[in-house]
Parts: structure tokens; C-alpha cells; sequence
């Protein structure tokens, strides 16, 4: 029986190393293997504060009023530049109106409604146009619409990228930080698009 017994001990005592080893396997594998990723923050948890939120509820309102002003062009521009320019604007804010509103309502957070002024925080944003400039756009057409068009799309646009720079200073949303650096980047080269073009005007 005494040699059963130590037999029994030895085989217990064994399984018990065992499974420590399996324990720190497991442990290692969650320290060391770069494609573990369970002690990892998923994505959907991604961390934001209140510069991505004011960038959002700001650019929102922005971007709407850049659309306005493409929408214009279609009928009114003469120059074939400046109705091309337009399409384009359409393409790019149009879908990151749509990113923003998103992360907005995921983070709880006010999506600005259709007409909202051009105010946020109490404060006019920089480069949005007032009531009065465009009823004057929209009241103008030909040659006196394209450079009222460029002259004040170039003020919007330079206001757009005051905003992202701001994102990319105090953000923490990677996302939208990485919108706002291809804002700067877009808006940017097609400032000097529209500067170039009221050049030869």
C-alpha cells in the first residue's frame, strides 16, 4: 500500500507541473506573440474627447455649406474648371458628413441638424459664408459666379483646414485625425487650384 501510495503522489504531483506549464504558455503567448490580441483594447473602444466631438459638430455644418455652394456651380458656373472643382467637392464632403454624423451618434453626442447656423460654441466658424454672400452667389451666374464662387470658396476652404489643424493639435480619435490630415491635404492643393484660376481671370 505504501508504495501505491507514493506512486499516486508522484503521478498527482506531476499533473500539477503540468498544468503550470500550460498556465505560463498561455500567459507567455499573451506577452510575447505580437498576433495575440486579447490583452488588447478592440477597436470599437477607441478612445475620443471633447476636440473630436467640437471637430465633428464643427466640420458638419461647414462641409454642408461647401455643398451649397458646389450645388450652385452645376447651373450657374461658366468656367468648365470650376463646375469640375464642384464635383469634386461633392464627392469628398459629402461622404465624410456621413463619417462624422456616425461617429457622433456612436459617442452619444448631438448630430448638428440641416440648417444649422454657421455658430458653434457661441462662436462663428472660420470661413463659413454669411445669409447675405450666399444670396449673392445664388444670385449671380457666369464669369461674376465663378469668381465670386472661387473667392469665397477659398476663404471656406482655408477656414476647413483651420479646424482640422486644430484636430490634429488636440484630438485623440485616430480616425478622426486621420480625416482631418486629409482635409488639410485636399482642401490645401485645391486652394491653390482656385487661387491659380482667379489668376487668369
Amino acid at each position: 500500500m505504501t508504495t501505491q501510495h507514493a506512486l499516486m503522489r508522484r503521478a498527482a504531483a506531476a499533473a500539477g507541473v503540468a498544468a503550470a506549464a500550460v498556465v505560463l504558455s498561455a500567459c507567455g503567448s499573451t506577452t510575447h506573440d505580437d498576433h495575440t490580441t486579447s490583452a488588447r483594447p478592440s477597436a470599437s473602444s477607441a478612445r475620443h474627447n471633447a476636440a473630436d466631438v467640437s471637430f465633428a459638430q464643427g466640420m458638419i455644418p461647414h462641409h454642408r455649406q461647401a455643398l451649397e455652394m458646389a450645388e450652385l456651380a452645376a447651373t450657374r458656373a461658366a468656367s468648365p474648371e470650376v463646375r469640375s472643382l464642384a464635383v469634386e467637392i461633392r464627392k469628398a464632403q459629402d461622404p465624410e458628413i456621413r463619417t462624422m454624423s456616425g461617429w457622433l451618434a456612436a459617442w452619444g453626442e448631438p448630430v448638428p441638424a440641416a440648417g444649422a447656423s454657421g455658430e458653434h460654441g457661441g462662436h462663428a466658424m472660420s470661413g463659413m459664408m454669411t445669409d447675405q454672400e450666399m444670396e449673392d452667389l445664388g444670385n449671380s451666374s457666369g464669369k461674376a459666379f465663378d469668381t465670386a464662387f472661387l473667392t469665397l470658396m477659398v476663404e471656406h476652404h482655408r477656414g476647413a483646414v483651420e479646424m482640422a489643424r486644430s484636430e490634429l493639435d488636440n484630438g485623440a480619435h485616430r480616425p478622426a485625425k486621420d480625416l482631418a490630415r486629409a482635409v488639410v491635404t485636399a482642401q490645401t492643393n485645391e486652394i491653390d487650384r482656385m487661387n491659380k484660376l482667379l489668376g487668369e481671370k
